[in-house]
């Protein structure tokens, strides 16, 4: 995943959102928290991984699909996240403008893992 950016869907201004910080806002129709993400795959990439990995390891899940039917056959996605608003920040603060992607390693038991980078 490349080119990571924070969205503001057009839903967001009006109720059931609100505001509660920058690129998180709170739905109190369903009771979450939420932001809006548009990034790029690699060539390499499908729409699961790292998308799967990114989520565990924030303990977030993708709450709404924007453009679904482009979901599965572009490289460009967008999609709405949801999860505890810390977690969001995290996440936020971690990824946006970064290039996100899965890499094998070798562990010194002969294993091979897959580890989650960041750069």
């Amino acid at each position: 995943m490349k080119n990571i950016r924070s969205i503001t869907l057009e839903k967001y201004k009006d109720l059931p959102y609100e505001y509660l910080e920058e690129h998180i806002y709170r739905n109190h129709a369903d009771q979450i928290f939420v932001t809006a993400l548009s990034f790029e795959l690699e060539a390499d990439e499908d729409s699961q991984y790292p998308l799967e990995d990114l989520l565990d390891q924030f303990n977030l899940y993708v709450s709404g699909f924007i453009n679904p039917e482009i979901f599965n056959r572009s490289s460009q996605l967008s999609l709405e996240l949801a999860g505890d608003p810390e977690d969001i920040r995290d996440l936020l603060e971690s990824i946006i403008g970064k290039r996100v992607y899965n890499t094998n390693i070798q562990a010194e038991d002969g294993q091979t893992y897959v580890k989650l980078m960041i750069e």
